[in-house]
């Protein structure tokens, strides 16, 4: 049945702002020590720092290739930098997490709190800027983050144990995206909710609460340009959305920026895929700060995240910057991507 919205329920939603939300909403967190809310405020914060950045990025000096390269061998941007400094600096001088792990860092960096300290709480996982090699082109990008408690004693320096834990134990996942518009999408395990940043006053207001995938999509997104590495099962898979039958064929739509693609198929249905590859094995996207955190979102979000086997947040992590193939979106469309996987299945 078509139901009328109450104009004045959707208005005062919109009036609610990310600040109001958080405060509103930190009892719903087991962990309610109000230490969460100022994170993701701090989070907040770097994200307009580095979306002023975006937004002026043709009429300054910071597009193009920083010289040098990340620890996973890819070239950094000048903006991947910036995007990195903002965020470990911000989240450093607010004091808040007890350790970083980034992306574009070797290693993970060790916080000492007050009086030299490391007794906070939480430890952050980020990929500063995904798809940054758009920036030159105007193409959409994003951050996305991943925060955990700390698994070893409140006053000890953390070790690596405190990242290498698998997906589940997230206790909040989001990511940024710098668009048409400004905004942040998070969970902290009760729901999926975006913000828009209002850009004259520099506030992010709540204007997509409760957000869904529907169980179906018409929507794949892969780089069919690598079909011929892909595994057969996802070659299976492709044919499949593409045959002519019932609903299908499907639409292909790729940016090549995670963040986009995932943020797209959230709001109108459909299924990302990053495979394996014969040139890549072990899959390409990084299990901590891309895969967990957006699985969260999607699963929070009724989707679903899979690497094709198994479900991305069982995955027991081995190493800070450990890749795995990557299938996520729309729960019924996943499903049937793992089903072709399975029916080539390696025997053991």
């Amino acid at each position: 049945m078509y139901q009328i919205h109450n104009p004045y329920q959707m208005m005062s939603q919109k009036n609610t702002t990310l600040g109001e939300f958080i405060i509103e909403n930190q009892g719903e967190f087991q962990y309610s020590s109000g230490e969460l809310s100022r994170l993701i405020n701090s989070i907040r914060l770097a994200a307009k720092v580095v979306n002023h950045e975006v937004n002026k990025a043709g009429l300054v000096d910071i597009l193009g290739n920083a010289g040098d390269t990340n620890i996973q061998g890819e070239d950094q941007q000048k903006l991947d930098v910036y995007a990195n400094n903002a965020f470990i600096k911000t989240l450093t001088n607010r004091e808040i997490v007890c350790g970083i792990a980034s992306e574009e860092e070797d290693d993970f960096i060790t916080i000492k709190g007050r009086n030299e300290k490391n007794d906070n709480k939480y430890v952050v996982l980020i990929d500063p800027l995904d798809g940054s090699s758009n920036i030159d082109v105007n193409v959409s990008v994003g951050t996305i983050f991943s925060i955990y408690r700390r698994v070893t004693p409140s006053g000890t320096p953390v070790t690596l144990q405190d990242f290498l834990q698998p997906g589940r134990n997230q206790v909040a996942a989001g990511y940024i995206i710098y668009g048409t518009s400004t905004m942040i999408v998070y969970t902290t395990g009760h729901g999926v909710n975006g913000f828009t940043l209002n850009p004259a006053i520099g506030t992010y207001y709540l204007s997509h609460p409760n957000m869904r995938f529907p169980e179906d999509g018409n929507i794949y997104s892969v780089n069919e340009g690598n079909y011929v590495h892909f595994p057969q099962g996802i070659k299976d898979y492709i044919k499949y959305c593409q045959k002519e039958e019932g609903d299908r064929p499907y639409t292909s739509r790729y940016i090549g920026s995670l963040v986009s693609d995932f943020h797209r198929n959230m709001i109108k249905g459909g299924i990302y895929i990053y495979p394996n590859t014969s040139k890549d094995p072990n899959g390409k996207l990084r299990l901590l700060y891309e895969c967990n955190p957006m699985a969260m979102i999607a699963e929070q979000a009724g989707g679903s995240a899979s690497n094709g086997f198994q479900r991305i947040l069982d995955l027991q992590p081995s190493a800070l910057h450990e890749r795995t193939p990557f299938i996520c979106g729309s729960k019924n469309m996943v499903e049937k991507a793992e089903g072709f996987m399975q029916s080539h299945k390696p025997s053991l």
